[in-house]
């Protein structure tokens, strides 16, 4: 993709200005996402399920799903295509969603999970269509005419393919220019580009955390010094999911860590969205941010399928901020 394609037409004004919380995510490989629940998954049999469900899917929809459940105000931006294209955007609809979607050629894809009644979680996604320069172009401007009003717009997902690794790094300088402040939720080489172009916020989980730095994060230690070295490369703050072991928050006043266990995990899909989206809900920084993350997240976990969690869900009583972590502490495998 060539830089014009994302180029702005003008600056929309100082991030400063903004006092409104609503918050623009974009998800450039969005999904139509099927979970269904089932007593034990065997390979190669016939194997009956107990319950289905059919959802909006992508990390950017999930985050807005969140906060709109939440009374945070959100716009959702995606490019959305075929048949498939066509019920998504009637899901998001049904909810309430505002959303900017942007037609393209290719067909939105559609993910599978089967959940077992211990948490296990099988996925089968789909890699989604290739998206044309325009259609980047297009998707990049939706974005920029949702922001008038906004404080944050989150870059979230998988790339669809052919789509170079580079573009949340290009869309970040994009949004930055216009007075935007930008969170990524990447992995691999796109988060990594995406790092040196300085965005606010970044929220890896351990998985994409480790593959960024080359190493394994076996401790809470190891977070800690994975996410120092990021904001060595231009990350701002980094939040850092660590499954049941709860998050890391790294940023300029330091570290927090905290947890927020789960007797009973129905689901994993949606968790970590769910965290960036309580996270941003509370201001997106310090302690008191990391908590509501936290307590947003454990919501999902209990939650079946890739539900987002309502004020009614919500738990902050099961919230651990540690004032004196132990770095040395093994995460759990």
């Amino acid at each position: 993709m060539k830089q014009h394609d994302v180029r702005p037409g003008k600056t929309s004004g100082d991030a400063a200005r903004r006092e409104c919380r609503m918050i623009v995510t974009l998800t450039l490989n969005p999904s139509l996402d099927r979970t269904i629940e089932v007593e034990r998954l065997v390979r190669g049999t016939m194997t009956r399920a107990t319950s289905a469900r059919l959802d909006p899917g992508g990390k950017g929809v999930n985050v807005s799903r969140a906060l709109l459940a939440n009374q945070v105000p959100s716009v959702a931006v995606l490019p959305v295509g075929g048949a498939d294209g066509e019920q998504l955007v009637r899901l998001l609809e049904a909810d309430g969603i505002p959303l900017r979607a942007v037609p393209v050629a290719g067909r939105t894809r559609s993910n599978v999970t089967i959940a077992e009644p211990d948490g296990m979680v099988t996925k089968l996604n789909e890699p989604g269509e290739p998206l044309s320069g325009s259609e980047l172009g297009a998707v990049a401007d939706a974005v920029l005419a949702a922001t008038e009003s906004a404080s944050w717009v989150v870059t979230c997902g998988s790339l669809p393919p052919g789509v170079p690794a580079g573009i949340y790094a290009q869309m970040c300088e994009f949004f930055t220019q216009a007075g935007v402040q930008v969170a990524v939720d990447a992995s691999g080489p796109a988060l990594l580009a995406a790092v040196e172009a300085s965005p606010v916020l970044i929220k890896p989980n351990r998985e994409e955390l480790a593959e960024a730095v080359g190493h394994p994060v076996d401790s809470v230690g190891d977070a800690v010094e994975a996410a120092q070295a990021l904001r060595e490369r231009g990350a701002g703050s980094v939040l850092a999911s660590l499954g049941a072991d709860g998050a890391v928050l790294v940023e300029d006043d330091g570290v927090t860590i905290g947890e927020a266990p789960v007797a009973a995990a129905r689901s994993t899909v949606g968790a970590g969205d769910a965290l960036l989206a309580g996270f941003l809900a509370a201001g997106a920084r310090g302690s008191a941010a990391l908590a509501e993350g936290l307590a947003w997240g454990a919501a999902a976990v209990r939650l079946p399928a890739s539900r987002m969690p309502r004020p009614e869900d919500i738990r902050r009583d099961i919230v651990r901020i540690h004032a004196r972590p132990d770095l040395g502490r093994s995460l759990i495998a």
